[in-house]
């Protein structure tokens, strides 16, 4: 059997593969577009504008903190959620990066 010469660091894989699926779910798009128009904000703003329910927004907003797609701050009960650009960028580069250097075969 032939070795692969192709390595991945398994904390690497293990960190894009959260990252990716922190951003491939729709809610979670939906309230970072609504932190990107409105900027630093919180919880209850998040799911009283997008009718969503507040531990379901809650939960949504973990996932997103633990990838670092979006930053925490506390402010007395409230925690503001801004979204980490620089994150969200790694993440569009590494994207753009593999679609450049792999080529999809088209099917017939």
């Amino acid at each position: 059997m032939k070795e692969t010469k192709v390595r991945f660091s398994s904390e690497k894989l293990e960190y894009s593969c959260n990252l990716m699926r922190a951003l491939a779910h729709p809610l979670r798009l939906r309230i970072l577009e609504y932190i990107d128009e409105y900027g630093e904000t919180n919880v209850n703003r998040i799911y009283r504008t997008l009718e969503i329910e507040q531990s379901i927004t809650s939960q949504h907003l973990k996932i997103l903190r633990l990838a670092g797609v979006v930053q925490a701050r506390r402010e007395g009960k409230k925690v503001h959620y801004k979204i980490n650009y620089n994150i969200v960028a790694k993440a569009e580069r590494a994207v753009q990066n593999f679609l450049g250097k792999k080529s999809v075969k088209q099917v017939a």
